[in-house]
């Protein structure tokens, strides 16, 4: 995918297989494909260039079999984004070609729109967006209270002041009950898109006082000055963390399915 000013774009999919939590993840069966087939597809109808980042040769060759393209890589990164770097040095270097913005695509995301994807990949029109990630509106009724559902301020341009697992903002002199009635909050999408010479200064941080309290990498990049451009979406993302996940994701299969 081309931007209007240009830009190449590689969609990078981190793909792990062990897991606490969930080990062999990215093959789980999710009607007839995989689990990781499914986000490559999704993301291959947005972007051009599209590559499975492993660590796993199973992984590896489950991809490759299908037609997907994948890198090996180092089982010893911390992060995805630390993951998205060390592919995008080989991609670079099997293509022989640059790449300017890296979208760093979650691999247990099998239902993301493309939409999403391109959304993000607009938010480099502007030559001054180093980082860019989506944001959505809380609806009506939602808990914002979930830690697991991480929240994010930002200012009037639209970039991310912070990210948190707690509420924010603080609502003074109001009952929590009708905090979302006061003011709009904003879910964090985990969903990435880096400058390729930013994704490279970045990886080079060391952990951050902020995000190993909230453990939340990305207030690792706001506490060294990196801005954060933030797109706003309309849709929710489902991710498949557990066995428990796999199975409401088979749920709502054919219902996205049909809407394909």
């Amino acid at each position: 995918m081309k931007t209007p000013n240009n830009y190449k774009i590689a969609g990078i999919i981190p793909a792990r297989y062990a897991s606490s939590r969930f080990p062999g993840k990215p093959l789980a069966m999710i009607g007839s494909r995989t689990m990781i087939r499914r986000v490559f597809e999704q993301a291959s109808k947005a972007l051009e260039l599209v590559y499975v980042a492993t660590d796993d040769e199973r992984i590896y060759k489950a991809v490759t079999d299908f037609g997907g393209k994948a890198i090996m890589t180092s089982p010893d990164h911390m992060s995805g984004t630390d993951r998205c770097s060390e592919a995008a040095d080989k991609i670079m270097e099997n293509t022989g070609s640059a790449v300017d913005i890296v979208i760093n695509i979650q691999g247990d995301e099998p239902f993301i729109k493309p939409e999403q994807i391109r959304l993000l990949a607009d938010c480099f029109d502007s030559e001054e967006v180093e980082l860019a990630t989506l944001i959505r509106k809380v609806d009506a009724g939602e808990d914002i209270f979930n830690p697991n559902q991480p929240k994010v301020i930002v200012n009037k341009f639209g970039d991310a002041i912070y990210f948190s697992r707690s509420v924010i903002p603080f609502i003074r002199d109001a009952e929590k009950a009708v905090w979302a009635e006061k003011h709009t909050y904003f879910k964090h999408i985990g969903l990435y898109a880096y400058r390729t010479e930013t994704l490279k200064k970045i990886t080079k941080l060391h952990r951050s006082p902020l995000e190993l309290a909230e453990s939340l990498e990305q207030n690792r990049w706001i506490e060294n000055g990196f801005k954060i451009r933030t797109a706003i979406t309309k849709w929710e993302s489902i991710g498949i963390d557990t066995p428990e996940d796999l199975e409401k994701a088979r749920l709502i299969l054919e219902e996205f399915d049909k809407n394909c």
